[in-house]
């Protein structure tokens, strides 16, 4: 499960606003209250939070969703009914025991969750068919869109998923922003409503279908702003020929469509790369922890493994110290991570460490071949050593 569970016991958090003050006397009463069932609900809790329950729960709902389009063809509908029905009551207890082993896990800290509130919205709408055929019958008129938002159990997803999650908290960090642009966008609509009103609305001459009244105006204004069939509205203004008309459809379109939706898909995009990132340094703090209650756990097995190959050291089992490291060596897995504490293990150090030892070869080797040369130029001048003694001496005899 991806929920977190806190758990508060002697400590108090106090908060200005009223739902925190108002709680606060139930939190006094029952925040010290301790169980008589802690090995239980610690194993209630482990499996809740669970790998593999995560993923049943995400097959269970993706089956649950197939069933729900089966049902939405009638001769499928009838041919798989018992198998709709049967299949509806097992989903439906599972949703009920899934909620049930989280209230038991935390009953307190349960309601504070978004997203479990969520889970208890869709299992009261799973429940609401059920009674208004128990309490209405079934020809209730309203009883069809009791069943059509039978459709929202597919959100029960976005408790499992937090991809989804983040997402969802992007536009909730947007909502003001978004506003903001909205309000801009129905202020600049309500101008050209009105503008639109008087030079095209006129009963006589004008274009009382798209622009007869300040709502049809406002339809209208929606269809130029998401640039849907402009060209026909435009036409009809043109067949009448209306003044100005094709001025007012240009600085609309680029006031509304280039410019203020531009405006708020630009903000959905920076508040969503944002939330992405503290999606991965999220994973990243993760993926640490992990790994270091893995280090911890090594560590803490290979102190036992010597503690316990120097105690029977102690005792003379061994001969030698070698014969007490290859027995240790023995206890070692290959699927053991190192664990890397100091600079020296670190691997950007060995990574330079090794570039350097190339170097170092590389100029090593460019010394020995400048050796080798000098070496054979020495040796040649030694060759020529001797024909030039002669031929000085010989130079000597005949000045004699």
């Amino acid at each position: 499960m991806p929920q977190q569970f806190h758990y508060q016991k002697d400590t108090r958090v106090i908060s200005s606003s009223l739902l925190d003050n108002a709680s606060m006397p139930f939190h006094s009463r029952f925040g010290s209250f301790q169980r008589k069932d802690p090995q239980c609900q610690e194993f209630v809790k482990r499996v809740i939070m669970s790998h593999l329950f995560k993923i049943i729960m995400i097959s269970i709902v993706s089956v649950n969703a197939f069933f729900v389009v089966l049902w939405t063809d009638y001769n499928t509908r009838y041919n798989l009914f018992t198998l709709c029905e049967v299949s509806e009551l097992i989903f439906v207890s599972i949703y009920s025991s899934e909620f049930c082993m989280k209230l038991y896990v935390d009953p307190i800290n349960y309601w504070k969750d978004g997203y479990n509130l969520l889970d208890i919205i869709i299992i009261i709408i799973i429940f609401i068919p059920y009674s208004l055929r128990k309490f209405k019958g079934k020809h209730y008129p309203y009883l069809n869109i009791a069943d059509g938002i039978q459709s929202l159990r597919i959100l029960k997803l976005i408790t499992y998923s937090r991809g989804i999650r983040t997402l969802i908290t992007a536009v909730g960090q947007t909502a003001y922003t978004v506003a903001s642009v909205i309000i801009l966008l129905f202020v600049l609509m309500f101008i050209f409503a009105i503008l639109g009103f008087c030079l095209f609305g006129v009963p006589d001459r004008g274009d009382p279908n798209n622009w007869g009244n300040l709502a049809v105006a406002f339809f209208t204004l929606f269809s130029l702003a998401t640039v849907d069939g402009w060209t026909d509205l435009q036409e009809q203004l043109d067949n009448r020929n209306l003044a100005l008309s094709r001025a007012f459809t240009i600085i609309f379109i680029l006031l509304a469509s280039f410019v203020f939706l531009s405006m708020f898909v630009g903000v959905m995009i920076i508040h969503t790369e944002d939330s992405i990132k503290k999606f991965e340094r999220e994973l990243m703090a993760e993926r640490h922890v992990t790994l270091m209650e893995e280090k911890q756990v090594i560590v803490k097995r290979q102190q036992e493994e010597v503690s316990r190959l120097m105690q029977t050291k102690k005792k003379g089992d061994y001969r030698s110290f070698s014969e007490l490291v290859e027995n240790f060596k023995k206890t070692l897995r290959h699927t053991d991570p190192m664990v890397l504490d100091d600079f020296g293990t670190s691997l950007p150090f060995i990574d330079v460490y090794l570039s350097t030892l190339d170097n170092q070869d590389t100029t090593i080797c460019k010394l020995q071949e400048l050796y080798c040369e000098i070496a054979h130029v020495l040796s040649l001048m030694l060759e020529d050593l001797p024909q030039k003694k002669q031929s000085q001496s010989s130079e000597k005899a005949t000045e004699q």
